[in-house]
């Protein structure tokens, strides 16, 4: 079967036909279906103007409604919140809109998904585009019945005059199936940035009816009933399997391929393009085995990477390729010189983070059919558009002469390996002359997938006999979170690029804490270091969800605590003191008073010498306009070291809130995901490549160990601005642990992730 828009909606998931090529639709889309903006779409009339309101939203015959949306869900029900906010701002129910995601062919480029800005700046778009439509609507509606557009409601999609409920006429005899052929205001920005308004104001949120609703999403029953399609599902007639060949010695290149290493398996071709080689053939089966078959004779070239032990001092003794202050208030040099002259406690700590692997639970997917004008992309990539575009500019095309069709994929949040498999599958489609499906394998989904930066953080802290903050210095060393691009519409953020020579261009980038702490004289900033191997590295940096933001803070919010320690005070007592954002006091206050927080200085003194303790921690932090306060509560078995969750309680600020069953679980899988990268997840490497291939070098937190209990308390903001929430509950949870453990034990563990060996070790050393 091959789709080619993907919606979610009451109806259908199922795709449309395309003008530009044949298909078979393996369910028959509902009766009246295909007048809908879909069919209008396949007959590539479809407006992708970002200053026109037919780019955003169509009314087929039936007054069903289809928002053209340019970001993705990644399983987050976004497009439920989507579908929520237009129907909210159009006067008509839910189940009848419908959500078109990604599709480069249907939807302008919003970004996709990235930095939580999917209904913090692509909802904000939508919800004036769904507003004009409505004023636009009424207007027509006005003219037709002969009533002032002030003197009319609407209910359901049918607009009737406030004093005579006999004149009526429904969105669909206004418009349906025509185009709007309304003009927008535009900020000529493409991506995440990219914003669109007609002249209609949108609702006062004290009218709404749907948005702040728990409406359900429409995928969970089709998912667990194994019925959805994702991006591995993607069948094109004619197409060919291609699989990668990866050298043992990163960095290494190929000096000679002996063909005749798999001339026993039939159908089987090789494709090699100065450093790139893959394979293609028939069946899937065959492709594999000519993968590990082939003989492949590599250059001899240098191990790359240092020892795994050695990772750290690396990052410490590594030559600074950039360094930024973002912060300095004070005199915190001469602040610190006086202390020290005084006799004040300085409060010195190091913390240390580990590469960690986006680990999706399925390798990199794609299947692009590459002609000599152009090519069609199907991707589970979270940035379609610029998938896209990077197949286009790895084919030699124009970016307009590429489709990309976006299907769900195994997860991406950040930069994964769908992007590489986008740009492989191009390369051996172009090759062989057919479509192309690149299926990575385990073993590349782990060792070749864009890693999350390691890095060091120091922080230090001058504290006055009173146990005042007098001074404060935070400084993270680390790779570049942006060592590859995490948008792969260029070459030289991909793998292909790499080895078909298009270079490297890193771009050096970290970050800082995001918090409100109002300390006089206080310093944060951040260095990068180069990549250990410039080309086609296994270790090469990018974005992994909420960037750099979990190491940052497991650092910085643990810093926090040593000087809440200090100082013998409670933890929670100690940042309320000091913060001084609101949200930021509304969020702990609201989490401890749901925790039923015993103020008290940490570590517990009322254990003993049991063999199971159990402590508390909490962890504060913002991110994209969002605020958390997260407090975990864990048992730690001193004898085998074992870390288990028991109890997360959370404050949660992200302003309006458009579905708060959908935020809910956000905020859930944010923690299940934020725990596991704590306590368990680290690239383990040696110097030639990357070790950690399978779920037992690198393994995930499972369902045995989620908490007992997740409690959220929302601080909702109904006037106030969608902020971000993808993200910004992941940010706090290794810190909120790792207090845990401490308040538990009395040990503060300054590495992560907490591993039962790491644990027992530091336990054993107390």
């Amino acid at each position: 079967m091959t789709h080619f828009a993907k919606t979610t909606d009451g109806f259908s998931r199922r795709a449309f036909l395309a003008a530009s090529g044949a298909l078979v639709v393996t369910i028959a889309a509902p009766p009246g279906w295909h007048d809908s903006a879909f069919a209008q779409s396949a007959a590539g009339t479809k407006s992708l103007a970002p200053d026109q309101l037919d780019s955003w939203i169509a009314i087929d015959k039936q007054g069903r409604v289809t928002a053209f949306f340019g970001k993705i869900d990644g399983g987050q029900g976004v497009d439920a919140a989507v579908a929520q906010i237009v129907a909210e701002e159009l006067d008509v129910p839910f189940a009848r809109v419908a959500v078109v995601l990604g599709d480069t062919r249907l939807t302008v480029n919003q970004g996709g998904a990235s930095g939580s800005t999917g209904l913090q700046k692509g909802g904000l778009t939508m919800r004036y585009t769904a507003a004009e439509a409505r004023r636009v609507l009424v207007e027509m509606a006005s003219q037709k019945l002969g009533v002032p557009a002030d003197q009319l409601s609407v209910t359901d999609g049918i607009v009737s005059a406030k004093a005579d409920a006999a004149k009526t006429v429904s969105y669909a005899d206004l418009i349906g199936g025509r185009s709007f052929d309304t003009s927008l205001e535009w900020n000529k920005k493409i991506g995440n940035d990219l914003a669109a308004k007609g002249k209609a104001k949108p609702k006062d949120p004290s009218q709404y009816k749907i948005v702040g609703k728990p409406d359900p999403r429409r995928d969970i029953a089709d998912k667990a009933f194994a019925k959805f399609d994702y991006v591995t599902d993607v069948k094109v007639p004619g197409m060919l399997h291609g699989r990668m060949i990866r050298p043992s010695v990163a960095g290494a290149v190929p000096v000679a391929v002996d063909e005749s290493s798999i001339k026993n398996i039939p159908g089987v071709q090789v494709v090699r393009e100065k450093n790139l080689i893959g394979v293609v053939a028939p069946k899937e089966w065959n492709a594999v085995r000519a993968a590990r078959q082939l003989k492949v004779t590599w250059s001899d070239a240098k191990p790359p990477f240092p020892t795994q032990d050695r990772l750290y001092d690396h990052i410490r003794q590594a030559k600074v390729d950039k360094r930024s202050i973002e912060v300095d208030n004070g005199k915190v040099e001469d602040v610190f010189a006086t202390a020290q002259a005084q006799g004040l406690k300085i409060i010195e700590a190091e913390y240390e983070w580990p590469f960690q692997s986006h680990a999706s639970m399925g390798p990199g997917c794609a299947v692009v059919d590459a002609k000599a004008d152009s090519a069609t992309l199907w991707t589970g990539t979270q940035k379609p558009h610029y998938g896209a575009e990077g197949v286009a500019r790895i084919l030699g095309l124009k970016p307009e002469q590429v489709t990309g069709h976006w299907f769900m994929g195994p997860g991406s949040y950040g930069r994964n390996d769908a992007g590489d498999a986008s740009v492989d599958a191009a390369i051996l489609s172009r090759a062989v002359g057919k479509p192309v499906r690149v299926q990575y394998m385990r073993n590349e989904g782990h060792g070749w997938d864009p890693k999350g930066p390691a890095s060091v953080h120091k922080a230090r802290a001058a504290v006055d006999a009173k146990g005042n903050v007098v001074a404060y210095e935070f400084m993270s060393k680390g790779f570049s979170r942006t060592d590859m691009n995490s948008n792969e519409s260029s070459p030289v953020d991909n793998l292909a690029g790499h080895l078909l020579g298009f270079g490297a261009k890193p771009v050096a980038a970290f970050g800082v804490p995001a918090e409100s702490y109002g300390f006089e004289h206080k310093r944060m900033g951040w260095e990068t270091i180069p990549a250990l191997l410039e080309l086609a590295s296994p270790l090469r940096t990018s974005h992994l969800r909420d960037p750099v933001g979990p190491q940052i803070h497991f650092a910085s919010e643990q810093f926090i605590d040593e000087l809440a320690a200090a100082a013998k005070m409670d933890p929670a007592e100690f940042r309320l003191r000091y913060l001084k954002n609101a949200h930021d006091i509304a969020v702990v206050k609201a989490a401890v008073e749901k925790a039923g927080w015993k103020p008290r200085p940490a570590p517990r003194n009322d254990q003993g010498g049991a063999e199971v303790v159990s402590g508390r921690g909490i962890a504060v932090s913002q991110r994209s306009g969002q605020t958390c306060a997260l407090i975990a509560e864990v048992r730690v078995d001193r004898r085998t070291g074992k870390v288990t969750p028991v109890r997360y309680v959370i404050g949660h600020y992200c302003g309006q809130i458009i579905n708060p069953q959908g935020l809910l679980r956000t905020i859930e899988g944010n923690f299940i995901q934020a725990a596991s990268r704590a306590l368990y997840e680290e690239v383990k490497f040696d110097p030639s490549n990357v070790t950690s291939v399978d779920w037992v070098g690198y393994p995930i937190s499972d369902i045995t160990m989620a908490p007992e209990s997740i409690e959220i308390v929302l601080v909702n903001g109904p006037a106030d601005p969608i902020q971000g929430a993808g993200e910004g509950s992941t940010r706090p949870m290794a810190a909120a642990i790792g207090n845990a453990i401490f308040d538990a034990t009395g040990v503060r563990l300054r590495r992560a992730p907490f591993t039962p060996e790491r644990v027992k070790a530091a336990l054993s050393g107390a």
